[in-house]
């Protein structure tokens, strides 16, 4: 039996050796592919947004093949309904003429669920969505049906086409684990992309681990070391965000409605533990907490009426509480 160490070992490579794979098919943005790789490990999902064409579909297949997970895509529309995601129950005849109710499964039931423009769908089918990516199950007339492990949910959103959208509500929002932004390419970047994409070269995407290997890796990121006083920066972080506490910036006091919630604190912790560990370190640094800050709270921080009429952004919220807020 693998000694702690050794596996950590193990993670590290199988980390390095992930994200190698990945970044075969999928140029550039390095932080991007890392970011998405801690949504992974820490059995997290993904909020996308970035433009059309810039890859967001590519990435996550590459992942999947990466992984030997399966893969399945929801394309949401106005008129997709909760029943065309999650499944529905079907009267079936067998053999025998016997009937019974059975229940046929959605596209949800996949390993990694990438949900494209998931902003298109109605409140009520973006609600159907809620239980799975809280409670790793979809419940149907009562009975419930499991998701298989490791369930992975990626959304996709464009920031700039607006009509005929429905904003995600905080609630939902809260559900991510990160929220990442899809950059547009670099010009090498750009010039490699149309290299893969209009040359006979198509890259051979390698299986880097099993499914239970994946889980096994999964399972050691609780086990790394945080300190007392690395934690409590963390938290600090956190409340920063709120106007009514004694850590709020002057900028949260005048542009924040709502800060994060408690799940932001977790979402920093368990990332800046898969930081750590993918950088060959079994304890987690405040520089692994002020990198992963952004993509753990841009998406949980609501700005008032004034903030949106300055044009401050969550980010802009971010960078301010993370320069004012010192590890003591």
């Amino acid at each position: 039996m693998k000694t702690l160490q050794e596996q950590f070992s193990a993670f590290t490579e199988l980390h390095s050796r992930l994200k190698d794979e990945v970044s075969k098919a999928f140029v550039g943005q390095s932080k991007l592919v890392e970011h998405l790789l801690i949504c992974l490990f820490c059995n997290g999902h993904a909020l996308l947004e970035g433009l059309p064409g810039l890859g967001k579909t590519m990435l996550v297949k590459t992942l999947s093949e990466a992984l030997d997970l399966r893969f399945s895509r929801i394309q949401c529309t106005p008129d997709l309904m909760p029943a065309d995601v999650i499944g529905t129950t079907m009267l079936i005849e067998d053999a025998r003429g016997i009937q019974r109710f059975e229940f046929q499964r959605g596209p949800l039931f996949g390993n990694i669920v990438l949900v494209d423009e998931i902003n298109r769908t109605t409140p009520k089918t973006q609600s159907a969505f809620l239980e799975a990516m809280q409670e790793q199950k979809v419940t149907v007339l009562g009975t419930n049906h499991p998701l298989e492990m490791p369930f992975l949910l990626l959304a996709t959103q464009n920031p700039i086409e607006l009509e005929g959208t429905y904003p995600l509500p905080e609630a939902q929002l809260d559900r991510f684990f990160f929220k990442l932004k899809v950059a547009y390419p670099t010009l090498d970047e750009l010039s490699r992309i149309v290299d893969l994409t209009t040359t006979e070269t198509s890259p051979k995407i390698e299986r880097v681990c099993s499914r239970d290997e994946l889980r096994e890796m999964m399972s050691l990121v609780k086990k790394v070391k945080i300190a007392e006083d690395v934690k409590r920066y963390a938290l600090r972080v956190t409340l920063a965000t709120h106007p009514d506490s004694a850590e709020a910036t002057d900028r949260v006091r005048r542009y924040v409605s709502y800060g994060t919630s408690p799940r932001a604190a977790q979402s920093m912790i368990l990332a800046a533990k898969v930081k750590a560990l993918s950088s060959g370190r079994y304890n987690v640094s405040i520089d692994d907490l002020r990198e992963i800050a952004p993509p753990a709270l841009r998406h949980r921080i609501l700005l008032n009426f004034e903030g949106e009429v300055a044009k401050v952004t969550a980010d802009d919220i971010v960078s301010d509480v993370l320069t004012q807020i010192r590890p003591t």
